[in-house]
């Protein structure tokens, strides 16, 4: 039996929560690099895979029968990094939890000096890898990156205190005790788990940040596209007023109020340019509002619900039952509003609400019901 295996039977002090999605070409090599940097320590590598087509689960689970303290959760049915550190975290016992990416651009190195930081600092509740601080560094970023990252880091001074340097790291470890003070109150939004801990903890988190260089990609490729950002800014938006609004409420409104524009813009379209009748105008552009507000919502909104293949198509379907009734419910309070106090303002306002609300609350139980 390995020597990696004699430490786990003992118990694991330490939890390396590695989140997956399409990483199998570089699991081994971690695996491998955290045997050699963690020797003489207990611990356990727990990857969450959120069901990758390309065989990481398959992977990790080769890996475990050398490393038996190396072991896989795979999601079916759920996405998102965030949560996926949540489940690793909550499914050990260890008293320490450490949170990195499997592409190896977190220097794994850094795992013991973060243990040790802890172990004698009682007072810390949390270090952070930082590529903020004096000796770290954004590796070969390019200018664009770094500027979108700076933007990002002001940005998260919203809700986190401004003395931490590296608030966007995706690589730090903490005690278990302060992550179950915090876990109840995560929004688990997004990509930036380190953001949520700190803002969602009922005391302020103590921490320490110890310096790394960000590496390139091992294996694979980047997950990150726009999406990330847009899940960003919903996650401040849950910090800010998620206890007055629910965040996808928010997100939701804000798309039908493009969806809005989309409507005017093309039925000003198919009446000067195309010279169709005001109902057949008035349809196409109502359906083309429609698609577009199903499609975007799907993709944002609902990333985690996400319908592909054909059910994108019967959730189109039961979207668009969803919002004529909520377009019939918008007309009949607005008109019985206006028919008592005779403010169209208030009355169309009001008609906006109920409608926005139903459509919200009935899409999000039938269109997008979890799995």
């Amino acid at each position: 039996m390995t020597e990696d295996a004699n430490d786990h039977l003992q118990s694991a002090e330490l939890a390396i929560i590695i989140p997956t999605f399409r990483e199998a070409g570089n699991v081994a090599e971690l695996t491998r690099r955290l045997v050699a940097c963690l020797a003489g320590l207990r611990w356990e590598a727990i990857f969450v895979d959120d069901d990758s087509n390309d065989g990481t689960a398959s992977s990790v689970r080769e890996l475990s029968r050398i490393h038996p303290n190396v072991r896989c959760i795979q999601r079916i049915g759920r996405r998102g990094l965030s949560s996926a550190c949540v489940e690793g975290m909550l499914s050990t016992s260890a008293p320490y939890v450490a949170v990195m990416d499997a592409d190896l651009q977190h220097d794994e190195a850094l795992l013991p000096a973060m243990l040790r930081k802890l172990q004698s600092d009682k007072e810390l509740d949390i270090v952070v890898g930082s590529r903020h601080v004096d000796g770290g560094s954004l590796g070969e970023w390019s200018e664009q990156r770094a500027s979108i990252s700076r933007w990002a880091t002001r940005l998260s001074h919203l809700v986190l205190p401004k003395t931490l340097q590296d608030p966007m790291s995706g690589f730090f470890m903490m005690r278990r005790d302060s992550f179950m003070g915090a876990v109840r109150k995560l929004s688990s939004v997004g990509f930036k788990i380190l953001v949520d801990l700190f803002a969602s903890s009922p005391k302020p988190l103590k921490f320490a940040e110890l310096p790394y260089t960000f590496r390139t990609r091992h294996a694979g490729e980047s997950k990150l596209d726009s999406q990330v950002a847009w899940d960003y800014l919903m996650l401040l938006a849950d910090k800010t007023v998620g206890h007055l609004v629910p965040v996808r409420f928010l997100s939701f409104a804000l798309i039908g109020g493009l969806g809005v524009f989309l409507h005017m813009a093309l039925l000003s379209t198919f009446l000067s340019l195309m010279t169709l009748p005001f109902k057949q105008a008035q349809a196409a552009a109502t359906i083309g509002a429609m698609v577009f507000n199903y499609t975007i919502n799907n993709a944002m909104t609902y990333r985690d619900r996400r319908r592909r293949g054909w059910r994108w198509w019967t959730g189109l379907l039961s979207f668009s039952v969803a919002c004529s009734v909520g377009a019939i419910a918008n007309v009949g309070i607005a008109s019985y509003l206006f028919d008592h106090q005779n403010h169209w303002v208030l009355s169309a306002i009001s008609g906006i609400l109920v409608g926005a609300v139903w459509n919200y609350a009935i899409t999000s139980v039938y269109t997008w019901k979890r799995a």
